[in-house]
């Protein structure tokens, strides 16, 4: 302790006669105190957050506190807290890229901390000062200079691409549009978030007490005349004897990069200016040398092509002449035989028109399903084309198709069989005219027609399909992709699970799960995402979101959006859950339904979806149970013992 005395005597008497300063034109090698997210890259940027797609923060402060006070011999608290705080300066360099261009990643700050940390700053529009219980009160201490891409009506933000002052709060003091002034009465707005180099300058005079703030692009690195912020304020109330200088950052789901290219800070005059000439570049460093390379190769692979046109021209005619011929054959191995439903691919082609772009039904993560008409017949089809690699794997999923011809069920779109050609599978099953449900739930001029009657009878055709493919056949069937898409719709409106692709099979009384992580986001149980096998009760997470869904009109994740430009990325089941909390689970209910809906149905669908988004997958309920409930079977207190607060 009474070393510790000795130092800050010694710096006090070091200090309060010399100002302090220093300046890193890059990164590499500095001494600074970072945590969450922040790290400096090789090529010296100092990294404050990252694309990685998870929420997290970054901080990035000078090691040491400087002295920002000049009386510090006064033994009075109260002197001490209305000293003069000395004049100080910064000059940074920074660059905000977003992963979108029209979302934002949020913004960054320059911050004065009596830390080197900010302890329970979290993420998004908190850009890592403050938080929910703490969103800023005067025993902070903070000043930040708020370089910001959101548009917060919590916090009173002017727009989404704006620069504020902050004491002690998000609320900024003053803020204005991003932008510096070419003359003294204009001005040209900047983007924050453009990727590109911005040069920013902040002054705070003592003597006037006057706090300067003025940014301007990678084109014009030079101060403008005129600040664009300008704010008369006495800090000595806020900022401490000694004070941390740093950034700070951070970002959401929905994420991007926050640079400080380069840095400069002095007490009592001017910091010194970034040589332009040694910031490190935002570019990969061996983008010249790749520019080039391309240059090259272009050249090259232009000459040799005028070389080698004619040859290939005359290859390509006799190969087009020679393909005609085999493209209809069927090449079919011995081992092929062993399993029924197989279609010629002939039969498929012409169905068809040759898989013509004008017959695509949809596209999905696996290939394009198409509508055709079997040759000879009336009889509508899909036929859907998978590429799979490997001849092993592809008798396996051959064997389980054939298997999955034989699942017959009024809730189950009926595969008709199946044909093989090289390594692409292709799949043959019912038309359904009406198409998937969610180009229903999410059309509103659609979405008129699905009455909540309609929507009840689609939730329990769902739960009668996937309760046969889990209990009521021969073997256990995996669904692993319940959604929304793959429900569809026949000539009235009866609902069918579809896209058996995906499905596995298993024996009852075996472990029915599989191996590799597949499905869609906002469906997938997080058991899935941990140990990349899925089971039954992962189907029942994927039916609990689409219960969610129907019932609310919303996707699993989806981005609410003000009438001010913010936006925030909203989970359907967190929120039904708020709703639940507040004791009025029914406002959850889709509004396009004008209130024409059951209540006590509607209540009995949301709390069941919220049962079937339990984190446990022991917690959920059983298909089995799931049809009891919607069928009136079993009372729904009993679903209610499952669920915990």
């Amino acid at each position: 302790m009474v070393l510790l005395v000795v130092q800050i005597l010694f710096l006090l008497l070091t200090t309060s006669s010399m100002g302090e300063h220093f300046i890193f034109n890059d990164f590499k090698g500095a001494n600074l105190s970072l945590d969450g997210a922040a790290a400096i890259t090789s090529n010296g940027l100092l990294l404050l957050t990252n694309d990685s797609h998870v929420e997290a923060v970054g901080h990035g402060f000078y090691p040491r506190p400087i002295p920002f006070k000049k009386s510090f011999s006064s033994t009075s608290s109260s002197s001490a807290r209305n000293a003069t705080v000395t004049s100080f300066s910064t000059r940074f360099a920074f660059a905000i890229t977003s992963q979108f261009s029209n979302t934002s990643c949020h913004g960054l700050a320059f911050v004065l901390s009596p830390t080197a940390g900010i302890a329970g700053g979290v993420p998004n529009n908190y850009l890592g000062l403050f938080n929910n219980s703490n969103p800023g009160n005067s025993s902070d201490h903070f000043l930040a200079v708020e370089f910001d891409t959101c548009n917060d009506p919590m916090f009173r933000d002017i727009n989404n691409n704006h620069v504020g002052l902050g004491v002690d709060s998000l609320v900024s003091v003053t803020a204005a549009p991003a932008a510096y002034f070419v003359t003294d009465n204009s001005n040209e707005p900047i983007n924050l978030q453009s990727g590109f180099l911005i040069y920013a300058w902040i002054d705070y005079q003592s003597d006037r007490q006057l706090f300067d703030v003025s940014i301007s692009p990678s084109t014009d690195p030079v101060k403008p005349k005129r600040p664009l912020l300008s704010q008369p304020i006495n800090l000595s109330s806020v900022v401490e004897d000694f004070m941390y200088v740093g950034f700070s950052s951070g970002v959401g789901k929905l994420s991007g990069n926050h640079y400080i290219v380069g840095w400069s800070f002095s007490t009592d005059g001017a910091a010194q200016s970034l040589d332009v000439s040694q910031l490190a570049s935002l570019l990969h460093p061996n983008d010249k040398a790749r520019s080039r390379t391309y240059v090259i190769i272009t050249s090259v692979t232009a000459v040799a092509f005028i070389v080698i046109v004619s040859i290939v021209c005359l290859y390509v005619a006799f190969k087009i002449q020679k393909k005609k011929k085999e493209k209809l054959a069927d090449i079919m191995e011995d081992w092929e035989l062993n399993y029924p439903h197989r279609f010629p691919y002939r039969t498929l082609y012409r169905a068809t028109k040759g898989f013509k772009e004008k017959e695509i039904l949809g596209r999905g993560g696996f290939g394009k399903v198409y509508k055709g008409v079997l040759p000879g017949t009336s009889t509508e089809v899909a036929v859907k084309r998978i590429s799979h690699n490997g001849e092993q794997g592809l008798r396996e999923f051959i064997a389980e198709v054939a298997s999955l011809g034989r699942v017959t069920h009024r809730n189950l779109v009926r595969l008709l069989g199946w044909c093989r050609r090289q390594d692409e599978l292709i799949l043959v099953y019912d038309f359904m005219p009406n198409g998937s449900l969610d180009r229903f739930l999410f059309d509103d001029a659609k979405a008129s027609n699905l009455i909540w009657e309609l929507r009840m009878r689609i939730l329990r055709g769902v739960a009668d399909g996937l309760l046969y493919l889990h209990k009521g056949w021969e073997q256990v069937a995996v669904h692993r992709d319940v959604k929304a898409s793959n429900v569809l719709l026949d000539g009235e409106m009866n609902a069918r699970l579809g896209d058996f692709g995906l499905a596995r099979l298993h024996d009852h009384g075996q472990n029915p799960q599989t191996t590799c992580v597949m499905g869609t986001v906002g469906y997938l149980a997080p058991e899935v995402y941990k140990t990349g096998k899925a089971t039954v009760c992962a189907d029942v997470f994927a039916y609990g979101a689409l219960l969610l869904e129907v019932v609310c009109g919303k996707r699993p994740i989806y981005t609410w959006r003000d009438g001010n430009g913010g936006e925030e990325e909203i989970i359907l089941a967190e929120w039904v859950l708020e709703w639940w909390q507040k004791g009025d689970i029914t406002a959850a209910v889709d509004q396009r339904l004008q209130g024409r809906y059951v209540k006590e149905e509607a209540e009995l669908a949301l709390k069941l979806g919220l049962l079937c988004s339990r984190a446990a997958p022991e917690a959920r309920p059983t298909i089995c149970q799931l049809v009891q409930f919607l069928n009136g079977e079993a009372s729904m207190h009993r679903a209610l013992e499952y669920m915990l607060f």
